[in-house]
């Protein structure tokens, strides 16, 4: 089995991110790291401090933005947070410096980001489908839909992973566990590899059906 040594994922953490979108790629990382310790996956955030995110969970990242850290992929997840976030100069910044080799990638509503930037123009991307209340409502507007609104020139798509090259999404607050499987992909491991980390998470079922859910480029695999 041959794949690319070493892949990095930073997963950006803010106030009121949700905590599935950062936690399930982190811990299908976590679980890969035993069949491959040459994986790795840390928290980045704008600085150096305990940060808040979703229902009160409070998270310590490893890294600040004025760190740099290597990456070879930065993850953004949703969460209420997304909303100051499209409007957070600093994390624009940060994302314009990053390497062209580093992927952009997202879960549930953090495309939002990469949509207010005018990055996902001309691009399929994904957000989530299903509202909660408030959002199936007439004072809210349904997370994917919004994603229209934000970015009218992306290609919306309402495949579980749109992966157009640098860019990858995920659509659904459970979807980073797809996003971290599908990284694994990326990073060049082999399909048995993958299918691997998702037995030892006793994730296969869910898998199976999520695993062929992915547009590529505009192009359903």
């Amino acid at each position: 089995m041959t794949f690319k040594q070493g892949f990095r994922l930073g997963i950006y953490v803010f106030k009121d991110a949700e905590i599935i979108d950062y936690a399930a790629p982190y811990g299908v990382f976590s679980v890969a790291r035993r069949l491959d310790p040459a994986l790795d996956a840390f928290l980045i955030s704008d600085a150096m401090r305990p940060v808040q995110t979703q229902a009160g969970l409070t998270v310590v990242p490893n890294y600040s933005f004025n760190d740099l850290p290597d990456m070879d992929a930065f993850l953004i997840p949703g969460g209420f947070g997304t909303r100051q976030e499209m409007y957070n100069g600093k994390l624009h910044t940060y994302i314009k410096a990053l390497p062209s080799t580093c992927l952009l990638t997202s879960v549930c509503t953090g495309s939002w980001i990469f949509g207010a930037m005018g990055l996902l123009d001309g691009l399929p991307a994904t957000n989530r489908k299903e509202p909660d209340r408030l959002e199936a409502s007439g004072m809210g507007m349904v997370p994917i839909d919004r994603l229209a609104e934000i970015a009218p020139a992306c290609r919306i798509s309402q495949a579980r992973i749109v992966d157009a090259g640098r860019i990858v999404t995920a659509g659904g607050i459970a979807s980073g566990m797809e996003m971290g499987l599908h990284l694994l992909r990326r990073a060049g491991y082999a399909e048995s590899f993958i299918d691997d980390v998702a037995r030892t998470m006793e994730y296969t079922a869910a898998y199976e059906q999520y695993k062929h859910d992915i547009e590529y480029g505009g192009t359903t695999q």
